[in-house]
Formats: structure tokens, sequence, C-alpha cells
């Protein structure tokens, strides 16, 4: 029976891959936060991967509070970058595979056309840095695969889906940036397609094949727009006002434009991705 690790479980994938693999039978799931496995500790990340042997390795532990890292770089850079060295150097020589989650931060927002897995990285904040650092750190084994992702939501924990539904029921009007363009990715989507990537390789329906990935949800839009198809599905009639980026002062820098071509996942691992807003309309009715 493959063991599979689950890092981070209480975050939005975290939760969704709990969901999640409650259909996927024979595996043994093993699901840990901070308070079962501190990842930034060295020594217990040793043991603790010693002791259970897991086959695969999904790590969703992340420090993403993006303007709060600008005044905390060692934090983040400890929790997304050394973490992950943490483990890769565990396995590493193994057969273990990890599946590490990245993001569409490691840009600087500045291209035109969706960024391939092939796109320089080139972070403009502390946030992006650190998930860059991670991704470098988990490259160290040769079993590796990161998935970068955008605009994460979820019906679990904080995020923009559930700020606009709060701000929405208690105001007329809410402003939202309109000069940012990216794609909303729902993370059950997202941990079904982890889930379905890991057994079609158990069962030697696919190849696993290592290194960088896209995913998203499919799709264009800017916040504005989102924060609008959000406030429609759920029946509320709070008016959405566009601001520039410029208007809306925040500590870190984000890309301006984060939309990531999501064709080598598709090919690799012969995956249909949803649009976003019949995911975001799926995810509105488990929040009503």
């Amino acid at each position: 029976m493959a063991v599979i690790l689950i890092t981070g479980a209480n975050g939005q994938l975290g939760n969704e891959l709990q969901v999640v693999s409650k259909y996927y039978y024979g595996y043994n799931f093993v699901f840990t936060d901070i308070d079962s496995l501190d990842i930034t500790d060295k020594d217990q990340t040793k043991q603790y991967i010693k002791d259970i042997r897991p086959d695969w390795i999904i790590n969703c532990a992340a420090y993403n509070m993006v303007d709060k890292a600008e005044s905390e770089s060692e934090k983040a850079m400890l929790i997304n970058g050394t973490s992950v060295r943490n483990i890769s150097e565990v396995i590493n020589g193994t057969e273990c595979r990890l599946i590490h989650m990245s993001s569409d931060y490691v840009f600087d927002g500045k291209s035109s056309t969706p960024y391939t897995e092939y796109s320089l990285p080139d972070p403009i904040s502390v946030y992006g840095q650190s998930k860059l650092a991670g991704e470098k750190a988990a490259l160290v084994h040769h079993g590796s695969m990161i998935i970068r992702t955008s605009w994460l939501y979820s019906s679990f924990g904080n995020n923009f889906v559930k700020t606009i539904l709060k701000l929405a029921s208690e105001k007329k009007s809410v402003s939202v940036v309109v000069d940012q363009a990216g794609t909303p990715t729902y993370a059950a989507d997202l941990a079904e397609v982890i889930m379905k990537i890991i057994a079609g390789v158990i069962r030697n329906q696919i190849a696993f094949n290592a290194g960088i990935y896209n995913y998203s949800n499919e799709g264009v839009c800017s916040w504005f727009d989102f924060a609008e198809a959000i406030i429609k599905e759920a029946g509320l009639t709070c008016k959405v006002l566009p601001i520039q980026s410029a208007d809306y002062p925040a500590a870190a820098k984000r890309p301006a434009y984060s939309v990531l071509d999501k064709s080598k996942i598709k090919e690799n691992y012969n995956i249909t991705i949803p649009h976003w807003l019949n995911s975001l309309q799926t995810c509105i009715k488990l929040l009503q």
C-alpha cells in the first residue's frame, strides 16, 4: 500500500486533499501540519520521513502572507525555501516522489503571453523569491514535481472569494484592482489533479515525469472581473469599483500579468481543466 505524506494539511489545498482522499482507496494517507511535523526542523523532518517511509510527499506547507513577507523575509525563506531543502535532502537518492507547490509569483508579470515552464523566473517580492528558493531546493531530488499555481481559493481557509463575499454582504460597494490579470484556481480541482497523477503513476497508466509544471483553471480575468463574478454568483447586489494597483498601496509588488500556460501538464498527464467560472460556481454553492 502506497504511503502518501501530506504536509500543510490544514491549509486550503491540504484540506481539499483530505476531502478527495476519501475517494481514493488502497492508499495510506498521512496528513500532517506544524503541530505533528515541523518541516523547518531538519532533524524532526529526517526522523519523521525515515519512520513512515513515504512513497509520495505532497508539500502544501507554505508561508503565503505576501505583504507580511516583506518584513518577515527570514520566516518566509525558512518555510518556503529551507524546509523544502530539508525534505528533498532526506529523500534524495530514494524512490520517494515529491510534489511541491509553487506560485505564479516567481515571475515579474511583465509578459503579455502566458508563462510556460521554460519562462525565466524573476520574482519582484520577497514571497516570490522564497517560492523560487523552494523550487530550487525541491529540484535537488531527482523525483520532484513542482506545480506552479495562481490565485488559489477554496471553501476552506482565508482567501479572496471569502473576503469579497464578506465585504459584499456588508457594503454597498467594494474597490478592486483592474490592472492585474491572471487565473483563479479552485484548490479542489488542483487536489483532484494531484491525486489523478499519483493514482495514474502507481497503476502504471501514466509515466511520472519530474520537473516543473503549471496548473490553474482555464481562462483569464482581472481581480476586478473575479470579484464581479463572485458577487454575481452569490446573488449579492454590491457594486464593484475598478481601481489601479497604484491606488491600492501594498507592501509587496504583484505581477501585473501572471497567466500560466498549462499545455505541459495537460499533455503529460492527460488532464482536462475546468474554466475558472465553472469552478467558482461549484465553490460558491458549497459556501452557501
